[in-house]
């Protein structure tokens, strides 16, 4: 009989454990930094068709050193409750990383999407959203939901709606929920902004030149191989903004049809064109089909990106991978039995708690939008641009040389919301990573990213509960 795999949830707690280890702080504050604080699970009827169905879902806080807590809502028949609390302890642990002043949480409904018409959803999620209401499990100072496997941003505009309508004349009732539509109240660069973030993540780490070296690999992450397991959000956004912005070359992308392969590159923005207009990837002009669909974890590159669900490079597969990095875009997608196996074949795993968080730090730039009232460039773009115009127009009469429109246009651009989006993404992407590595290079016995993304993401919640006073 062979030996049992390590469950989601376990393979957290292990990183967890494995990195609290080489901290000095009292294994009681540890413990409580570990646990899940609050955890509601429901069932509750809603009408489909003639019938009713009793819906499973869940909302686990596992984190309050920091208010309000924050996390996506999953819509999935594999929904459990070790799953919810293993996704709302690593949403604690990725908000620490990047400085986003957030506790954990994350939310789950038990149901296939697939199997549902938008008519019956959209009562699910309303039906859901009523139930975090009355639990007080959702307001802008209280925990504040997001999307994530399963839903998107029509989700969100139906929960913020059943919010409004139960409390009625409630000042910065917008900020009860991110990833809205942008005219409902959301934030340009949202959809796109995990994806981003993990671009901008393995941009940064293949920015050091030496740490390249080690890997075997020139620097810069222009030329680069990669290959995803998953075309949606985060799989899709991640290859075309590597493609688009850094250069890199995807030669291989998996999806639940199948996975299929061209070494001379795969157009990303086309292959979802052609997925959404024929259902399915298979057949993409310039590909070959793999026998197998699971084989894409066998395919030598540079970049392996897992952008699915978690535990999908296992003990049982793990010995087949051939890449240099793996960038978990997913959360979980490397169980714990399968990184002590990477580990010891040299390959790099970028964690998921902190490649994976561009979609939380946007989140948050959403609900500072909400609270402030105001959209983002639209006090400050007129009188940069302005600024820039007179200050081309000083550099042309002092040369007596003229800057050609198209240059002057550029030049004298002010920042759009999405540009300030962006900016603020890159800027906490580049400083999160150089926080990890610090750790990874100087800490002894520290041998991988995730122990050293712990590391600092324990030290600032034992800060957070020791400077507050909640753990006295």
């Amino acid at each position: 009989m062979s030996e049992k795999q390590a469950s989601f949830y376990q393979s957290v707690e292990r990183n967890f454990d494995k990195a609290s280890a080489l901290t000095d702080h009292p294994k009681g504050l540890l413990e409580q930094i570990k646990v899940c604080n609050s955890i509601y699970q429901m069932n509750f009827p809603v009408r489909i068709g003639k019938s009713f169905q009793v819906i499973e879902a869940y909302r686990v806080q596992h984190s309050h050193h920091r208010l309000p807590t924050k996390g996506g809502i999953r819509f999935s028949h594999l929904v459990n409750q070790e799953e919810v609390m293993a996704l709302a302890s690593l949403m604690t642990y990725k908000c620490a990383l990047v400085d986003v002043p957030f506790g954990g949480a994350k939310g789950g409904v038990k149901i296939s999407p697939r199997k549902y018409t938008e008519e019956q959803l959209e009562k699910i999620t309303r039906r859901y959203t009523v139930e975090l209401v009355r639990k007080n499990f959702i307001g802008p100072g209280v925990d504040v939901p997001a999307p994530d496997y399963g839903t998107g941003s029509r989700e969100m505009a139906w929960i913020l709606d059943t919010y409004q309508q139960l409390r009625n004349g409630e000042l910065d009732s917008a900020a009860c929920v991110t990833g809205k539509p942008v005219h409902q109240n959301g934030i340009q660069g949202r959809t796109e902004a995990t994806g981003r973030g993990v671009f901008y993540g393995l941009r940064e780490m293949l920015s050091y030149e030496k740490d390249c070296n080690e890997m075997g690999l020139a620097p810069g992450i222009e030329g680069k191989t990669m290959v995803i397991q998953g075309l949606g959000n985060v799989g899709s956004f991640t290859g075309s903004i590597s493609i688009r912005e850094g250069g890199v070359k995807v030669i291989a992308v998996s999806e639940i049809e199948g996975t299929i392969v061209d070494e001379k590159g795969i157009d990303i923005e086309k292959l979802v064109k052609y997925r959404k207009n024929n259902g399915s990837i298979i057949g993409f002009p310039g590909t070959k089909k793999m026998a197998e669909r699971d084989d894409w974890v066998g395919i030598e590159c540079d970049i392996l990106v897992p952008a699915a669900l978690e535990s999908q490079i296992n003990k049982k597969n793990a010995k087949k991978v051939k890449a240099k990095i793996i960038a978990e875009a997913a959360n979980g997608p490397v169980t714990a039995d399968a990184e002590a196996i990477l580990l010891k074949k040299g390959v790099i795993i970028v964690p998921d708690m902190y490649l994976n968080a561009g979609g939380v730090t946007v989140s948050y730039f959403e609900w500072l939008k909400n609270l402030s009232h105001v959209r983002y460039g639209r006090i400050e773009k007129r009188f940069d641009q302005n600024a820039y115009t007179n200050l081309v127009s000083l550099v042309e009469k002092t040369t007596g040389k003229k800057v050609s429109q198209k240059e002057k246009t550029f030049l004298t651009r002010g920042a759009d919301e999405v540009d300030l989006v962006r900016s603020g993404l890159e800027e906490t992407m580049s400083t999160a990573y150089s926080q990890i590595r610090e750790v990874y290079k100087r800490k002894r016995k520290v041998t991988d990213l995730r122990t050293a993304a712990f590391i600092n993401a324990i030290n600032k919640v034992a800060s957070d509960y020791m400077t507050l006073g909640i753990f006295p």
